[in-house]
Formats: structure tokens, sequence, C-alpha cells
């Protein structure tokens, strides 16, 4: 898989999962990665997230196989070790290992829709988009 651009991208599990199993903007943010437009970079924390979310929605959902995307994952993303915070940055600390992610691969944008990952965006540099904000402002 070819990059694009030079941007990598930490997609929370919600627009993970949201894209594969719904329609709209996150479907549209996963289909650019994997057409190559950005680089996807996650954590073993992520990953482990990521199937445990996904086999959920799996089970209400036995239409969609999910499965096939999740491999994709494996196989196209680059994995990091994620850095040790120094404090919480988020409410919810479930939410910190997307920005210890960032900070390790050096991105400067999370794709969330989580109301205590936008909260914080900016730490450190590293912004924090809805799935639609960040295919207008990188991907139009």
């Amino acid at each position: 898989m070819k990059i694009v651009l030079d941007l990598k991208v930490v997609m929370d599990t919600n627009v993970f999962v949201s894209g594969i199993f719904f329609s709209g903007a996150p479907y549209q943010v996963l289909r650019a990665w994997q057409s190559g437009e950005f680089e996807l970079v996650v954590s073993q924390e992520i990953l482990e997230e990521y199937k445990r979310v996904g086999e959920a929605l799996g089970e209400d959902r036995p239409a969609i196989d999910w499965k096939p995307v999740y491999e994709f994952v494996l196989k196209h993303s680059k994995v990091y070790k994620p850095v040790k915070l120094k404090e919480p940055v988020c409410e919810d600390p479930d939410d910190d290992k997307f920005f210890a992610c960032a900070l390790a691969s050096g991105c400067d944008v999370i794709i969330s829709g989580d109301k205590h990952l936008l909260k914080v965006s900016g730490y450190q540099g590293i912004e924090v988009l809805k799935p639609r904000e960040f295919l207008d402002r990188y991907l139009k």
C-alpha cells in the first residue's frame, strides 16, 4: 500500500468500528486509509480494543464481516509502543492510549468523535478532529 499523503493518523475505536458497520464520514475515513491516502498508526492496546469492540458489534450484526478490515489493519498499519504519559490527559483515562500512541508515532492527528478526546485537542500539538472535519481538511 503506497501512502499518498505524508500524514500519520490515530483513529479511535468508535471511528474504526463505525467505518465498518455504518456509512457516513467514518466509512469514508476508513476507505481513504485503505486507499493509502494516509498512514494509520496504532498500539497493541488500540488493536486489542478494535478487536474486542469489533467482535461485540459483529455478534449483533452477523451479516457484516468485520474481520477482513481488522486483518487489513494488522497488515497495513504501523504499530508503536506507546509513550508513558506523565499524567492523565483525558477525563476518561481509557482514552489516554490514543494520545500515548500519537506521541510515540509523532502523529499530529487523532480522528475521534469522543467528547473526552475532543475536549483536550491540542495536547502537545496533537489535534483531535471529528471524522467529517478530518475529511474536509485533509482529503478534499
